[in-house]
């Protein structure tokens, strides 16, 4: 008898799995609220240089002060050494200026900083700690920081988590993020909020890999695509629900505050997780997996089943290989079949999450209203997620996940040959490589949970979730790429997808097959 067969017979996809499910998918809705918030609480509003101040002068008009540029607005970084007077007309106005008269008259930084205009953005990370012009960068090397927490997070909580547990990790994760959520609302200077927000990017690493591992230990073979698409459809919710938020709520420390404190929620009920039986059992556990299961089988009315349960029949389901030389990370190379499959799902992950972040993290650079597009960019999420999922289902793992790379990758290349006189265009093919690429997320998780052995699987996911992050890392730094030319960026997003979804064609395909529990099992396929 098999893992899968043992839980066909304690209830299958019952009232235990449903619960557990729902509870392991509420919090994935704000993980989209952590990942692109940014977009809100970073955003830049329009600015300029606060002008000298003027003994006995008011009401005088800013073309006097400050420069402009040649869309006839005032220059954000630079402003005049002394009041340009001349650049009046006769009537005092500023037709001279507005109308672009040059001027050589001599300029400096805004030495007494900036003057921020009402707009879609009025209270950011931007206006209150002046993060434009010399200092602009320090945005981006803040979103950084916290990919670079996930990063190590990945690989960190996934080999902490095979040695200890899921459950354990997940409830630590929970109270992590909440904690540091609510560090970073307060947060007084720039650097606190950096450091916050690095342990924040630490949990959420955490709560994505354990959620993802607890669920498809848990659940019955046939109903992994569906549960898998659930999740994914959260996340998916989560930018509806960033998007409201961030709408009702301008000001980015009550917002960062609003997304942070469920987590607390979620810590609390986390202690009624059940953990997960085949991990016990490949740790040596075989006592624990049996109080587990026998309380799985109460729960989905089995109680007779789970009765006839006991330690030396789920040591005898569950085989155990002794500990490779080197350990679990070592493990995912050492094989020929795990060399294939950490190598696939590295190209995989590092490139979905590459081309992902360097369309999502770019919501201003569309032109459209902010909000808006995060609302279209959700909305794109749910008929792609929902076709991933029939295609997982019909056609298998593989061709989901390489059909919807290649796709990604076309739509984004093809934004090369679109001009920029039409916007909409352009948006419309960044909408569907969006779908394209969230769709790959949802097969990723679901593919890469059944590539690896039970007793290396959450390593394996912290490897896929590693790639991803390094991705999420270096996609704002190939838009420094258009310097060199304006189409590099789009050619590089667009070419890792496409090389991902060939490399895709090497891996095996894992429908209707039982979850592999050992490295042996990964080498007979």
């Amino acid at each position: 008898m098999s893992f899968v067969e043992l839980l066909a017979r304690l209830g299958g996809m019952g009232r235990f799995q449903v619960t557990y499910v729902a509870a392991l998918a509420v919090p994935l809705l704000m993980l989209a609220s952590h990942n692109l918030l940014q977009n809100f609480t970073a955003g830049v509003p329009e600015h300029h240089c606060r002008p000298r101040p003027m003994a006995n002068a008011t009401d005088v008009p800013l073309a006097v002060s400050i420069p402009w540029d040649g869309h006839h607005r005032p220059q954000r970084c630079r402003r005049f050494v002394e009041p340009q007077w001349h650049l009046l007309d006769a009537n005092g106005s500023a037709g001279a200026a507005a109308n672009g008269m040059a001027t050589e008259a001599a300029t400096e930084p805004c030495h007494d900083g900036w003057t921020y205009l009402e707009g879609t953005f009025t209270d950011t990370i931007v206006t209150e700690w002046d993060l434009v012009c010399d200092s602009k960068k320090l945005r981006q090397v803040a979103q950084s920081i916290y990919m670079a927490g996930i990063l190590l997070g990945s690989g960190l909580f996934g080999v902490l988590s095979d040695k200890f547990g899921r459950r354990a990790l997940l409830t630590w994760c929970y109270l992590q993020l909440g904690a540091t959520g609510v560090g970073t609302a307060a947060a007084p200077s720039l650097p606190i909020y950096c450091l916050c927000r690095f342990l924040t990017g630490l949990a959420m690493a955490g709560v994505s890999l354990n959620s993802a591992s607890l669920c498809m230990e848990w659940i019955p073979t046939e109903a992994r695509a569906v549960v898998g698409t659930i999740n994914g459809y959260c996340y998916t919710l989560g930018q509806f629900v960033l998007a409201a938020a961030a709408f009702g709520l301008p000001r980015w420390r009550q917002l960062q505050l609003v997304v942070s404190l469920p987590f607390f929620v979620f810590f609390f009920y986390s202690w009624l997780y059940v953990e997960s039986a085949r991990w016990q059992v490949t740790s040596g556990r075989p006592d624990l997996a049996l109080r587990g299961l026998r309380k799985v089988a109460k729960v989905n009315g089995r109680k007779e089943e789970g009765d006839k349960l006991s330690e030396e029949a789920l040591r005898a389901l569950v085989r155990r290989e002794p500990p490779l030389p080197g350990g679990a990370v070592a493990a995912l190379v050492r094989t020929p079949g795990m060399r294939t499959v950490s190598c696939g799902v590295s190209f995989v992950w590092f490139s979905t999450s590459f081309a992902y972040y360097g369309l999502a993290m770019d919501l201003q650079g569309f032109g459209f209203n902010v909000y808006l597009s995060q609302l279209v960019f959700g909305a794109v999420d749910i008929p792609a997620k929902l076709l991933s999922v029939l295609v997982i289902s019909c056609l298998g793992r593989r061709a989901a996940q390489g059909g919807s790379l290649a796709l990604a990758g076309l739509c984004i290349l093809a934004n090369i040959f679109v001009p920029s006189e039409l916007p909409a265009l352009r948006m419309a093919f960044a909408v569907v490589g969006k779908g394209a690429l969230a769709a790959s997320f949802n097969c990723a998780y679901i593919f890469t949970g059944e590539l690896f052995p039970t007793v290396i699987r959450q390593t394996g996911m912290g490897l896929g979730g590693t790639m991803a992050r390094v991705g999420g890392m270096v996609a704002p730094l190939v838009r420094m790429a258009a310097d060199v030319t304006p189409v590099l960026p789009l050619v590089i997003y667009g070419a890792a997808p496409i090389v991902s979804a060939i490399a895709t064609a090497f891996l095996p395909e894992t429908r209707n097959a039982p979850l592999p529990e050992t490295v042996k099992d990964v080498e007979r396929r």
